[in-house]
Parts: structure tokens; C-alpha cells; sequence
């Protein structure tokens, strides 16, 4: 098994894709890494890539505010993302791009070992759930694999694009924390 020094060296000396030539930091994780939630989203942004830290931008302080306000406190997850490097100009990672970076993904999960994914996003569904999973009908539904229970909700990004979509996600957030307790009791 690998430990979280060889994954973390592994993600920092990555090259597999067109990503390494613009990053400017490889943005791995943050939060418990002995959680029982995972949350999985698109790709770093520009803010992310200069910190190197996850959902720092408005995005991720978004998240936050609906993490608190659940009771969902920083001992519970884990948060990442299906790409490592941002892609140029915030866009949708390429198949391709997503492809080479599952892996890293996959060690992320052995390495924490959640009872719980949250894959914020479409394009985090469609990689970790289904590639033709439609994210405005299929949002806030349960699934479990191999004893991990798993729901796609909005990534907070387009909850600051449209405000219509705030209440399906604290709706969805809510149940994340129905089935956290579940889980923990």
C-alpha cells in the first residue's frame, strides 16, 4: 500500500498530461485523512493553483458556510479534486486529463478510506458515478458501492451562478448529514 508521503510525491512529480505545463502548484487535498466523507470536485482554480490548496476561492469558502451551518466540522471530510493541475482558463477537464489523473483519485480514496463520497459537479459525477449522469436530474439521489454510500450534488461554483440551485443543495447537504450520523452512530 502507499503511503500519503509517496502519493503526495507521485502527484508532485506528475507529467501525464498537457495540465503540468501550466500549473502552477499540483493541488492535492486537504481536511482529515481519516474522514468519513469525501468530497470530489472538477479541478483547481486560479486560486487553488496558486496556493496549492482546494476550494480556497469563493467556491470553497461557499462550501465551507454550508458545511458549518450543517454541523459537518473539518474532522469529518476530506476534499479534492478529479484533476490535480488546473486546466488553463478554469475550463472542464478533457476526458484525457481525467483519465490520467483517476488513479491519483483512487489512491486518494484507498488512503482515506470514506464512508461517504460527495461528488460536487457534473464532471465529478460523470467520472466517479457515470459518464451519463445529468447532475440537475439525478442530484441528491443515494448510491452505494461496496459499502460506500455515495450522492452527486451542485459544486458551489454554479450555486454562485445561480442562486436557484442553493436550496436542491442545502437539501442534498442536509441528507449528507443524515447519513453521516447514520454511519457514525
Amino acid at each position: 500500500m502507499i503511503t500519503w508521503e509517496e502519493f503526495d510525491g507521485k502527484c508532485l512529480d506528475c507529467h501525464k498530461c498537457r495540465l503540468c505545463e501550466t500549473r502552477t502548484n499540483v493541488v492535492i487535498g486537504k481536511g482529515s485523512k481519516k474522514a468519513e466523507i469525501m468530497f470530489i470536485g472538477e479541478g483547481p482554480g486560479e486560486q487553488e493553483d496558486l496556493t496549492g490548496v482546494p476550494f480556497v476561492g469563493l467556491a470553497g469558502q461557499l462550501l465551507q458556510k454550508m458545511l458549518l451551518a450543517a454541523g459537518i466540522d473539518e474532522n469529518h471530510y476530506y476534499i479534492c479534486n478529479i484533476v490535480k493541475c488546473r486546466p488553463p482558463k478554469n475550463r472542464v477537464p478533457l476526458d484525457d486529463e481525467i483519465t490520467n489523473c483517476m488513479n491519483y483519485l483512487r489512491y486518494q480514496f484507498l488512503l482515506v478510506r470514506p464512508k461517504i463520497i460527495v461528488c460536487l459537479g457534473s464532471t465529478a459525477a460523470k467520472a466517479v458515478i457515470d459518464k451519463n449522469f445529468k447532475i440537475t436530474q439525478q442530484r441528491g439521489s443515494w448510491i452505494e458501492r461496496k459499502g460506500v454510500h455515495i450522492i452527486a450534488t451542485f459544486h458551489p461554483a454554479a450555486l454562485l451562478r445561480d442562486v436557484s440551485k442553493k436550496k436542491p443543495a442545502w437539501e442534498d447537504m442536509k441528507s449528507i448529514r443524515k447519513k453521516l450520523d447514520e454511519i457514525t452512530a
